[in-house]
């Protein structure tokens, strides 16, 4: 059981919520294990980020690691991968700072930790499109990103004084919003609902997800905080 804005999140088979240190790496993991060997991959646009290659979104990880170490009382790599680093270069330098970050995060040292691991989640997903590999069937950061990402949504559902919105999963279920029954569902596969709820569906593609009533008073909350859905699709649903 958890508390905030969930309700009866079971830890049914894939839905154990794991260190965040252990999920930051398997993402990373899976990131080198996918671009490895393919210094051609880094040119690949990624539909999910506009303007952004493949090696951009890497690099934007290796940043990001290098601002937490720095906020987190470490010192960064150095030297810091150059502005025209090759895709396999930033590969090695985060291969070296990411164990540095999942240390840090181990330690408890890292205070946003869940955001960090939903952000580079999120990218490994961008990336397994832009590569045309299919999003992984479990994985051990859908939990913890699932878990921030309703309570961003949650947030703006109260923002917005809309009603609360019971959220389902297989067997995972949340509450979006504030005090008082929810008067509507939306269920979706897990994949589908982190999508949505992370900028990388379309307001139409969220409303076709399995919504017990009228979705239309929810749409707008969908965008929050970093995330506004596209006006055109990036990718399709995967149900």
């Amino acid at each position: 059981m958890t508390t905030g804005p969930y309700e009866d999140v079971t830890s049914a088979p894939g839905w154990e919520r794991i260190p965040q240190d252990v999920a930051y790496r398997h993402v990373r993991e899976n990131l080198s294990r996918l671009l490895a060997g393919r210094p051609d991959a880094g040119a690949l646009p990624v539909a999910a980020c506009p303007e952004w290659t493949v090696r951009d979104v890497i690099a934007h990880l290796v940043e990001i690691c290098a601002r937490v170490t720095s906020r987190s009382g470490g010192r960064p790599v150095e030297p810091p991968p150059a502005a025209d680093a090759g895709l396999a270069g930033l590969l090695d330098v985060w291969a070296v700072a990411g164990e540095q970050v999942e240390r840090l995060v181990a330690a408890g040292t890292v205070r946003r930790a869940p955001i960090l691991v939903m952000d580079a989640f999120t990218h490994e997903l961008d990336i397994r499109h832009a590569l045309g590999v299919p999003p992984p069937a479990v994985h051990p950061a859908y939990p913890g990103s699932l878990d921030v990402v309703v309570a961003g949504f949650s947030a703006e559902v109260d923002r917005r004084g809309l009603p609360p919105l019971r959220i389902e999963s297989g067997d995972a279920r949340w509450v979006a919003g504030g005090a008082g029954r929810p008067v509507a569902t939306l269920s979706a596969p897990r994949h589908d609902l982190v999508r949505s709820l992370a900028g990388r569906r379309t307001r139409a593609q969220i409303a076709e997800l399995s919504w017990s009533e009228d979705p239309g008073p929810w749409l707008p909350a969908f965008a929050w905080g970093p995330f506004d859905p596209p006006e055109l699709p990036a990718e399709h649903a995967t149900r």
